[in-house]
């Protein structure tokens, strides 16, 4: 079950909200025709939302032009903000986005407790900083997003089975829990879910395609899947898992895997965020597990095309730019993009986020729950 979101719109109000998401501010005449809806509805709706404060009109110069100028409407990046945060081996992250999707601030604290309860005071304590740094302290909050590794256990999205060093986590209702502790409202999504949410959000994959597969390497392996621009969790919340495609036991493509190949060639690295100081000195080594690693993922962007037909796929997650940049060149190099080429194809991305993509897409969240007419399937 998720929160009550702090604002309830009506299906109507929603639409317009998401339409000027997806097209950008547009004149109320416009909506009405790609909504199919009445002038005088949108003219009412457009402004119960301009009361809100989740949509502004854009003033444009109309020195040049005769009569009554037409003013735009685009969305109010003062109608809120909302936050997320995530846990990587050996550090937390936090962002906070507004209203209009635009990042505030991203930051980031060495952590390392395998307690829940630890990490939800340190996320209480660094949200109060930041929201007196920037400011925001008086602006509506839409809600914490929390981005947890693992599956759901018998489809309750609020209990997972988390990675071995985060077992303090497993079994319990971590957002009853969180929400408890803060008295906020908290969602609780896999990590691979909420990159997928914040890629489609960052690289405008959100105006030019209705669906993409995105898949995110941070300690472990997993995605996320996007469908008419909704997120799809799956019968039992869990799609995107493809970590299952890759048992734990055999070599994997996931950053858990580099780090136990470079440390069984003497480097002395314990971390994900340290593997960036490597990539001169062990290029070659880098090289060869990025080939081996591209191939693996290539079957999994083969099936999920197979199955899904997305748009576009992106790579993602905890490793260093350069590193994704490189799987992404082997996902275009690989069979499955050049075997059928009488059929489109979708387009391949490289994050621009890296690890970041989970803790932003954890703070969109709250807002996509509020806005997306289908918030999930």
């Amino acid at each position: 079950m998720h929160p009550k979101p702090e604002i309830l719109l009506s299906e109507d109000q929603k639409r317009i909200v998401w339409d000027l998401r997806i097209s950008g501010p547009s004149a109320r005449t416009a909506l009405a025709d790609r909504l199919d809806m009445h002038n005088g509805a949108v003219t009412r709706l457009s402004r119960e939302l301009i009361a809100l404060g989740l949509v502004e009109e854009h003033v444009q110069d109309q020195r040049a032009g005769r009569g009554r100028p037409i003013v735009p409407l685009g969305i109010s990046s003062r109608g809120g903000y909302a936050a997320g945060a995530t846990l990587h081996p050996g550090w937390l992250e936090i962002a906070l986005v507004d209203f209009a999707g635009t990042v505030i601030v991203r930051d980031l604290e060495p952590f390392d407790s395998p307690d829940p309860r630890a990490f939800v005071e340190a996320v209480d304590r660094r949200l109060r900083g930041l929201s007196m740094s920037h400011n925001v302290l008086r602006s509506r909050f839409l809600g914490l997003g929390v981005a947890a590794t693992g599956p759901t256990l018998a489809g309750d999205p609020t209990r997972r089975w988390t990675v071995d060093w985060l077992q303090g986590w497993r079994d319990l209702d971590l957002q009853r829990l969180f929400a408890d502790y803060l008295g906020l409202p908290v969602w609780i999504e896999n990590d691979g879910t909420l990159a997928a949410l914040a890629e489609y959000y960052d690289s405008g994959l959100i105006r030019t395609c209705s669906s993409a597969i995105v898949f995110f390497i941070g300690h472990g392996v997993g995605g996320g899947i996007i469908v008419d621009r909704a997120i799809l969790r799956g019968e039992h919340g869990n799609a995107g898992e493809i970590g299952r495609l890759f048992p734990g036991k055999s070599r994997r493509p996931s950053g858990i895997d580099l780090l136990a190949e470079l440390q069984a060639a003497g480097v002395d690295i314990r971390a994900l965020n340290e593997v960036e100081m490597h990539q001169d000195t062990h290029a070659a080594f880098i090289d060869a597990w990025v080939e081996r690693a591209g191939e693996q993922l290539a079957v999994a962007a083969d099936s999920g095309v197979a199955w899904l037909d997305p748009g576009a796929i992106v790579v993602s997650g905890a490793l260093p730019l350069p590193i994704l940049h490189a799987l992404g060149a082997a996902l275009e190099r690989a069979d499955w993009a050049t075997a059928f080429p009488h059929l489109p194809r979708p387009r391949i991305h490289v994050s621009r986020l890296g690890s970041w993509a989970a803790a932003v897409g954890a703070a969109l969240l709250p807002i996509h729950q509020l806005v997306a007419p289908n918030a999930e399937r």
